[in-house]
């Protein structure tokens, strides 16, 4: 789901550190990497398998993006599945096609075909006001008496803010876990949305869950239940759920953070709609091929009605469809969504010009380099990501790095040394590792950003340079 730091780890999009992370998709796709893109035929011919496995095994080996991938790509030639990597599990279990994988946000793209299929059936309005299926003290503020649509809480345009300002998870480990029902109610009926409900985009945590709890209230049954009775069992996805059978937790891939470490499982009770649902590489090809009518389905009028809806996000050639996003360049259009928890990066999408499809799980959260790859596989166009190389400096040397830099009054990056690692907490944030490339350059993996400290001869450093969306912003120490 992965980024206002554990807030928005749900859904990968370009931290613009002037602006709550995650996710705030950048309008170019990434830095173009050192090494030679893939070489991609215009026949809807993918790469290959070696030169997809070449990459991966890169990402892993040099930029320590992530412990292991499953990749799969649906082309002219076939379905093919490439595992790269380890699983981390205690017993030893190898990644494949059937191994679990918190998928995060791609959680998105079931919610909203929940809501076209229930249109479809009318038993909802796509135009209804959500407080239609709300009690009294949960149903949402109007803003200038435009009340909130279901259509709205969908194509990211609520104007509802991406989280609620009441969420202050006690464990952050596992940031939804107590975020309660009643909590949602509260925010919700006595904070008015930002913006004309429909106008404008944000990223929608927050958004997703409530159309996932509003949806499983006019149905009558939990959220889960809907998923598997609805999107489920028509297309025959029994290894896509919530709740892990004793089967299934066995094959549950550990997750591990972006320092490689291995992280708590998240449980995402009241807010499931934006991010708790669990799957497989084999299930997800399901999902693609049903998607794009590759087989027929009762759920295909739903899937159709996914993409009718296009609203403009903030970024140029990318747009919000009902839980997926579409992005139109480079000669194509990808249709797309990426997810991310405390320990894992997803991506599924497909082209509608090529008529390719592939996803990428990774057991790390490696939330900016999993979508990039995930398109670039799609179209050679898009670049892979940077790689950057993390090299070991002397622990002591970040004590001079610690303190605050202000890059605007009220905009400020807190840089905080432990336990031999560097942290950089950005005003309004949470904390996130920076990792070393040289003495005096760090990187983010979570998002396409890099430090540069600019150091006194004999004492703490002056200056620290954001390099982000090719800009660079010089921050000064504050006194």
């Amino acid at each position: 789901m992965a980024r206002d730091g554990v807030r928005a780890v749900l859904g990968r999009r370009d931290l613009l550190l002037a602006a709550l992370a995650m996710p705030a998709i950048s309008a170019r796709a990434g830095a173009q990497s050192e090494s030679n893109p893939i070489s991609q035929p215009a026949d809807g011919k993918g790469p290959s398998s070696e030169t997809i496995r070449e990459l991966l095994t890169t990402e892993i080996d040099v930029g320590r993006e992530s412990l292991g991938y499953v990749a799969g790509i649906i082309d002219a030639s076939g379905k093919r599945l490439i595992t790269v990597g380890r699983s981390d599990a205690a017993d030893g279990r190898e990644l494949d096609s059937d191994s679990v994988f918190e998928i995060g946000s791609i959680t998105k793209v079931f919610t909203a075909l929940l809501l076209a299929d229930m249109a479809l059936h009318g038993e909802v309005a796509l135009t209804d006001p959500v407080a239609k299926y709300l009690p009294p003290e949960g149903r949402p503020r109007e803003f200038d008496g435009k009340a909130i649509s279901l259509l709205d809480l969908a194509t990211y345009t609520s104007g509802l803010p991406r989280m609620p300002g009441n969420f202050k998870p006690r464990d952050p480990a596992n940031p939804y876990a107590d975020y309660t029902v009643a909590q949602l109610y509260e925010f919700l009926s006595a904070v008015p949305p930002l913006h004309y409900p429909g106008s404008q985009y944000e990223y929608a945590n927050l958004g997703f869950g409530l159309l996932g709890h509003v949806l499983a209230l006019r149905a009558g049954r939990s959220y889960e239940e809907l998923v598997m009775s609805r999107i489920c069992a028509p297309l025959g996805l029994d290894d896509t759920r919530i709740t892990l059978t004793p089967e299934m937790q066995q094959r549950l891939v550990p997750g591990h953070d972006t320092g490689l470490r291995r992280v708590l499982n998240w449980d995402i009770p009241t807010l499931a709609g934006a991010g708790a649902l669990r799957s497989t590489a084999n299930d997800l090809f399901r999902f693609l091929d049903a998607c794009q009518g590759r087989r027929e389905t009762s759920l295909a009028p739903a899937f159709a009605n996914l993409l009718d809806v296009r609203r403009q996000t903030d970024s140029a050639g990318l747009y919000g469809a009902a839980g997926w996003f579409v992005y139109t360049a480079h000669g194509d259009e990808l249709v797309w969504k990426d997810g991310g928890t405390g320990g894992y990066a997803t991506f599924i999408g497909y082209s509608t010009r090529t008529r390719m499809a592939a996803l990428l799980l990774s057991n790390a959260a490696s939330l900016n380099s999993t979508p990039m790859l995930g398109r670039h596989f799609l179209n050679a166009k898009y670049p892979r990501p940077a790689l950057h190389r993390q090299v070991a400096i002397d622990p002591a040397r970040l004590t001079a790095y610690a303190g605050r830099y202000a890059l605007t009054p009220q905009f400020v990056l807190t840089v905080t040394p432990k336990e031999g690692r560097l942290m950089v907490q950005a005003s309004g944030q949470d904390e996130f590792e920076v990792f070393p490339e040289s003495d005096t350059r760090f990187f983010y993996r979570i998002v396409d950003a890099q430090l540069t400290f600019e150091s006194t001869p004999d004492g703490p450093a002056a200056v620290v340079v954001l390099h982000q969306n090719g800009r660079d912003q010089r921050a000064a120490r504050m006194p």
